[in-house]
């Protein structure tokens, strides 16, 4: 209850026009929860624009029930689709948005295989998105942002370095020194890592501004996190 009070807040306080979410739980309709929270709070301000959604479950015959993708906009969705990536029903949700400019931009969320050994699934898993993007209703404007599930020297992130530019690296020289894990996961180890990226094709003109967000615990309470990753939050500028 108080980690979804968080998360309102902290997404509230950003109010970015586009947000990729990841593991949106189902049964209680998390997605369209935060939406209607966030559109109410933001009718109180002077922010105007509501958020839209569309979501995509896993294509899987019981992980789909419980998780999936959604993609939150105050941009205008003219159309939406996904593709299946395999390995426990992953799958990449993909809005075509419209611009103030009146061009369109492809906005999508993924969230990759997770075991840590299954490199070569990752692999797999972005050829076939890139692939995707490529070949069914492309345009030159796409920002691809999620949960890779790899750190930046793995095969699956150096393999989406081959045709996008990763927007934290592009503006400092470096990807963060880790989105993942915060105090709220439970690990049995130190580990930590950098496994979130937001990544613009090339005809994206400009990295403006990028910075680790929902990264605030709770005033009463040093372990509760919005999620056990941090966000990504990126100003571009198109053209």
């Amino acid at each position: 209850m108080k980690r979804r009070e968080l998360v309102v807040a902290q997404l509230l306080d950003a109010a970015p026009d586009l947000i990729s979410l990841q593991e949106v739980y189902r049964p209680i309709g998390q997605a369209a929860w935060l939406k209607n929270q966030i559109n109410g709070r933001l009718g109180t301000t002077a922010a105007g624009r509501p958020y839209q959604i569309v979501q995509k479950r896993r294509h899987h015959y019981w992980k789909g029930y419980f998780d999936g993708l959604a993609i939150l906009s105050r941009l205008p969705i003219l159309s939406h689709d996904a593709i299946s990536l395999g390995y426990q029903g992953r799958v990449a949700l993909r809005a075509n948005i419209e611009l103030p400019t009146r061009e369109t931009l492809d906005f999508v969320a993924v969230h990759l295989h997770h075991r840590a050994r299954d490199r070569e699934a990752r692999v797999e898993q972005v050829m076939r998105l890139t692939g995707w993007l490529n070949e069914q209703n492309p345009v030159p404007l796409r920002i691809i942002a999620g949960d890779f599930n790899e750190v930046p020297q793995g095969a699956a992130v150096q393999q989406m370095k081959q045709g996008y530019r990763s927007t934290f690296e592009e503006l400092w020289g470096h990807e963060p020194a880790a989105t993942f894990p915060t105090a709220l996961a439970e690990r049995e180890d130190d580990w930590a890592g950098c496994l979130d990226y937001i990544f613009i094709s090339p005809a994206v003109e400009k990295v403006l501004k990028v910075q680790i967000f929902c990264k605030k615990p709770a005033a009463d309470d040093p372990n509760l996190y919005p999620s056990d990753h941090v966000g990504l939050l990126v100003t571009l500028e198109t053209g």
